[in-house]
């Protein structure tokens, strides 16, 4: 069925007079009576009757013209929608550590818009932990994620976009909670709650203990950082973790270590194989062009 027939036909439809109808569509009146009749002879049924002056539509006309607004008001809508994103706008989806959440992306994605202010772009925000935001990376749930690097395999482009530094957290009632710093060796005789496996931080960690050549005593596996928070502050063990304001909260005491280094990278991650949105592009490059609090 030729698209412009179906244009054409609906306009008739609601014009209901040939002339009026051309002269609506800037075509010839033959070329409008020669596209109905095409039409008519395809679905093999007359779709327009004479009714006085009035070109009016037949029963059949009537039912085809439900589906033939239809089939218009949905192709234009999804033209919109593609001229939208062609302009810059449209939705961005994010995935973000829960950490990040909190300033972070909230800021970024704050700043984009004040930087493009009269365009039509929205963001969702999803959180999780690295090996779960990558898995929606990779099935197109998200654009762009913010989380520790991923593995090489994977093939995904990561940026890095921001350092947090790493602290040593014990109960406050710790033996080595005398200590305003601390060698990572020194805690090898305690127990330890380590970030599981579907964590970055995992990687981050098990490398500072492999530098130094210690296999820690793990009592506890959990993916949040907010919960192994937690959990040292009620005397479940020791754990190494990013700083964050919520660590002044809790009743646990705060060490800085001085070796080996401990400082965590986090990234802006996508897949630089499929095209991204203009709108998603967009945004990279304003994350890059940016320099944020570290």
């Amino acid at each position: 069925m030729n698209l412009y027939y179906l244009r054409y036909f609906v306009t008739l439809a609601h014009m209901q007079h040939y002339t009026k109808a051309a002269e609506k569509l800037c075509i010839a009146q033959p070329s409008l009576s020669h596209a109905i009749s095409q039409m008519e002879k395809e679905l093999g049924l007359p779709l327009f009757e004479k009714s006085g002056r009035k070109t009016t539509l037949t029963r059949f006309g009537e039912e085809f013209l439900v589906c033939a607004e239809q089939t218009l008001s949905t192709l234009d809508a999804g033209i919109a929608s593609i001229q939208r994103s062609a302009r810059g706008e449209g939705l961005i989806r994010l995935g973000f550590l829960r950490t990040l959440g909190v300033e972070f992306v909230p800021k970024l994605a704050a700043d984009f818009l004040n930087a493009n202010v009269g365009s039509d772009i929205q963001f969702t925000f999803h959180t999780g932990v690295t090996q779960n935001l990558l898995e929606g990376l990779i099935a197109k749930k998200f654009d762009l994620v913010f989380c520790s690097k991923p593995p090489a395999k994977l093939n995904l482009t990561a940026v890095p976009v921001q350092k947090q530094d790493l602290v040593l957290i014990v109960p406050k009632d710790h033996p080595l909670s005398s200590n305003h710093s601390i060698d990572l060796a020194q805690t090898a005789p305690y127990p330890q709650i380590f970030f599981d496996e579907s964590s970055g931080m995992r990687s981050v960690v098990e490398q500072m203990f492999d530098q130094i050549g210690i296999e820690p005593h793990i009592a506890y596996e959990t993916e949040e950082d907010q919960v192994i928070a937690g959990l040292v502050a009620q005397g479940f063990g020791i754990a190494v973790v990013p700083y964050m304001d919520l660590l002044l909260k809790l009743d646990l005491k705060i060490l800085q270590i001085n070796s080996p280094a401990c400082e965590r990278e986090l990234f802006m991650v996508y897949d630089n194989n499929i095209c991204l949105p203009p709108a998603v592009h967009q945004f990279c490059q304003f994350v890059l062009n940016n320099k944020f609090p570290q």
